[in-house]
């Protein structure tokens, strides 16, 4: 494959939604990263997302309880240690998005109490734990970390560009279960290029933009699991793409999502 320009880093995360931002803010500290984006830095599943994230902020709330309505919503597929450490390690992780900036709405409070968050109920939830930013809180996300990133100085954005495989040693005369890089393509010069990196993230988001009819957008189209598989990973449950149950349908206009809290309030 003929390449025109390669490029070093020490972290590729391949997608731009709030995991692969998360992670490059969480590494850049000690690495150099490179996150490429397949379309506008924007145009991803985060930016779309609604309703709110859920953890445990409220006192009448538990983990216990939380770890419970997971397993019911799961019909007893859930992988019980995933669920038990999600739950547990949520609140953090709500908690340093808080300390990035994402706006999460706020009740009021006396001047000299702590901010307290407003929180909703779901779908599945038997508790309201579910943080929110209005009902936009995909884009208070994906902005506020898009601002952190892009300020970063050792991040670096690569917009436009599809990463089209990975590069395995073994085409250097190595490992064939060592990866280290990828060949990218270059939407704007319409050429390939190369990555060489130490590390190389999947964060590409799923696969739901397969099947005809979806409130995903257009880049959720299972490129990295494609290239997982490729590369001698092992996938599971590919049967498990999540469609929203509430769309509106407009014979003149893309379906697009009705926001899940309609469900979590009732009103559906």
């Amino acid at each position: 494959m003929n390449t025109n320009r390669e490029h070093l880093c020490d972290v590729l995360v391949i997608g731009s939604g709030a995991a692969g931002l998360s992670l490059a803010l969480r590494v850049a500290e000690r690495a150099k990263v490179i996150v490429l984006s397949k379309g506008p830095l924007s145009e991803g599943a985060t930016y779309y997302a609604q309703g709110g994230i859920a953890a445990v902020f409220d006192e009448a709330d538990s983990i216990e309880s939380h770890v419970n309505d997971t397993n019911i919503a799961g019909a007893g597929l859930c992988e019980q240690d995933t669920v038990q450490f999600i739950a547990e390690n949520a609140k953090e992780c709500v908690q340093w998005l808080i300390d990035g900036g994402v706006p999460f709405d706020q009740v009021e409070t006396a001047k000299d109490e702590a901010p307290r968050y407003h929180l909703t109920r779901e779908g599945g939830h038997s508790h309201r734990r579910i943080l929110h930013a209005a009902d936009a809180t995909g884009m208070a996300m994906q902005t506020t970390l898009q601002d952190n990133v892009l300020s970063h100085p050792n991040i670096e954005i690569f917009e436009r560009y599809n990463a089209l495989d990975l590069i395995t040693e073994d085409k250097v005369g190595g490992r064939k279960d060592k990866v280290v890089g990828a060949y990218i393509w270059n939407r704007n010069q319409e050429h390939v290029e190369t990555v060489r990196a130490k590390f190389v993230v999947l964060a590409t988001g799923g696969a739901s933009k397969v099947y005809q009819y979806t409130s995903n957008p257009d880049v959720s189209s299972g490129d990295g699991i494609a290239m997982a598989w490729r590369s001698g990973c092992r996938v599971a449950n590919l049967e498990f793409n999540q469609f929203h149950p509430t769309c509106l349908f407009h014979p003149d206009a893309r379906n697009f999502l009705l926001t899940e809290a309609l469900r979590g309030e009732g009103l559906t």
